[in-house]
C-alpha cells in the first residue's frame, strides 16, 4: 500500500480539501438516491472527530467550464446535512475570494461544500494555475473519490502533488477491495463479465484471461463468442464483425490456463419484452427466428459449480437481459449463489459496474457481498489493468 489513510495524517486545526463523488440523480431538487452521499459520511465524520475541518470538492454533471444554474452542488445542501448531521455551509465557488472566504468562516464541526469544481474548464485539463488556487484553500488533501479517479483532473490529481496527501475511507475501502481481489487474491479466482457487447470490454477480457483461473462470459456478449465457435444464434444481439477476436481470446485463455465458461443452454425468445413467451434449448439450438435473452439452468449449475470451488469472484455485467422478467433469472440465481458463499465465509466477492449493481440490487445479493463498487469507469479500468491517476497522485 504506498498510499496514506487518514489514520497516517495530522488533522486537528488542519483544513482538509476532499474529494468526493456526490454526482446523485435530482429530480425537483431533491436527492432520488442518496447512496454516493451515503459512502462518503465515514470520511467527513473521521475528519470532524480529528478536529479537521473538511471542504468538499465536487462535480456535478457536465457544465464544460460554463456556470449552468441547475448543475449547481447547492441544491445538494439538504441531503448532506441529513447524512453528516451537521450544518454544511456552501461556496459559491471552488477558488477565489466567495471561496477563501468561506473557508475562513468555517467553524469547529462544520462542513463547507465548494461549487462544482467543472464550472472551470482548468478541472479537467489538470491546470496547473487552477490547482494553486485550489491547493491555497487547504494544508491536507482527501481524495475519497475513487469513481473519478481515472481522471486526471485538477481536484483529483493535481492536488495529490500540491498538498500533504492520503486516500479517504472509500477510497480506501475501494483500493483495498479490488487489490485483493486482483492483484493478490486467493486462489482460484473467478471472474463474471456481462453486457451486451464485446467491443466494449476487449482489454477488460484480455487483462482478465491472464490473471483469473475461470472466466465467465454472460450476457449479449456471449452471443458473439457462441457465434466464433461457428454456433447459429439467430436473432440474437450478436458482434459477428468481433467473432475473430472472440476466438483470439479464447485462444489466449487456454494458453493462459483461464478456463472460460459459455452458456450451454439458452433462453430464447421472438420478442424482447417483458414475460415474452420463451423456451430453454441447447446453447447450439437457437431457432432462426428467436433470439437469446437469457442463460439456461444448466449454464447456471455449471456456474454454481464454479463459485463454490473458487475462493475469489470479481464480477461486471449481467448475465442476461436482466432488466426484464423473466430474463433475470441467470443473473439472480448465479447472484444470490455467489452472496450464499460469502456469506458463509467461502468466498471473497467484489462487484463494481452501474448495470452490475443494479442487477444485484434487484436479486436482493448485494448485501452480502464482500465489497459493491459504486465506482463505473474507474472499476473498469482498473479491471482492465489500467492505472488509475488519481490512485497514482496519491502513491507518489
Amino acid at each position: 500500500m504506498a498510499w496514506k489513510t487518514l489514520d497516517q495524517m495530522e488533522l486537528a486545526g488542519k483544513n482538509v480539501l476532499t474529494r468526493v463523488d456526490i454526482n446523485v440523480p435530482v429530480s425537483d431538487g431533491e436527492v432520488t438516491d442518496t447512496t454516493r452521499i451515503d459512502r462518503i459520511v465515514p470520511t467527513v465524520r473521521d475528519i470532524l472527530a480529528a478536529g479537521g475541518k473538511p471542504i468538499l470538492l465536487a462535480h456535478f454533471g457536465r457544465p464544460k467550464g460554463e456556470r449552468v444554474p441547475e448543475m449547481s452542488l447547492q441544491q445538494l445542501v439538504p441531503a448532506l446535512e441529513t447524512a453528516f448531521g451537521t450544518t454544511v455551509m456552501f461556496a459559491a465557488d471552488c477558488v477565489g475570494p466567495a471561496a477563501k472566504a468561506a473557508v475562513d468562516a468555517l467553524a469547529e464541526g462544520q462542513v463547507l461544500l465548494l461549487e462544482n469544481t467543472r464550472y472551470h474548464a482548468g478541472e479537467t485539463k489538470n491546470d496547473a494555475e487552477l490547482t494553486a488556487q485550489m491547493a491555497a484553500l487547504g494544508d491536507v488533501f482527501c481524495n475519497d473519490a475513487f469513481s473519478a479517479a481515472h481522471r486526471a483532473h485538477s481536484s483529483t490529481c493535481g492536488l495529490a502533488h500540491a498538498l500533504p496527501s492520503c486516500a479517504g475511507r472509500l477510497m480506501q475501502a475501494e483500493l483495498s477491495a479490488l487489490e485483493g481481489a486482483l492483484g493478490t487474491p486467493i486462489r482460484p479466482v473467478t471472474a463474471v463479465v456481462g453486457g451486451a457487447k464485446v467491443s466494449t470490454k476487449l482489454e477488460l477480457l484480455g487483462n482478465l484471461v491472464g490473471k483469473v483461473d475461470h472466466l465467465v462470459i454472460g450476457g449479449g456478449m456471449a452471443n458473439t463468442f457462441l457465434a466464433a465457435q461457428g454456433i447459429d444464434v439467430g436473432k440474437s444481439l450478436a458482434e459477428h464483425d468481433m467473432t475473430d477476436t472472440a476466438s483470439e481470446i479464447l485462444a489466449k485463455a487456454k494458453d493462459a490456463g483461464c478456463t472460460i465458461v459459455l452458456p450451454t443452454d439458452v433462453v430464447v425468445a421472438r420478442e424482447f419484452a417483458a414475460n415474452a413467451a420463451n423456451e430453454t434449448v441447447a446453447a447450439n439450438a437457437c431457432p432462426a427466428d428467436a433470439m437469446i435473452l437469457d442463460a439456461g439452468p444448466a449454464t447456471v449449475a455449471k456456474v454454481a459449480e464454479v463459485f463454490a470451488a473458487s475462493k475469489t469472484l470479481i464480477w461486471n455485467g449481467p448475465m442476461g437481459a436482466f432488466e426484464i422478467e423473466p430474463f433475470n433469472a441467470a443473473t439472480d440465481a448465479a447472484a444470490l449463489q455467489a452472496a450464499a458463499l460469502t456469506k458463509s465465509g467461502a468466498l471473497v466477492s467484489v462487484a463494481g459496474g452501474g448495470d452490475t449493481v443494479a442487477a444485484l440490487n434487484a436479486s436482493g445479493a448485494a448485501a452480502d457481498f464482500t465489497y459493491i463498487s459504486t465506482a463505473g469507469g474507474a472499476f473498469l479500468e482498473w479491471m482492465e489493468g489500467k492505472e488509475l491517476p488519481g490512485v497514482a497522485a496519491l502513491s507518489q
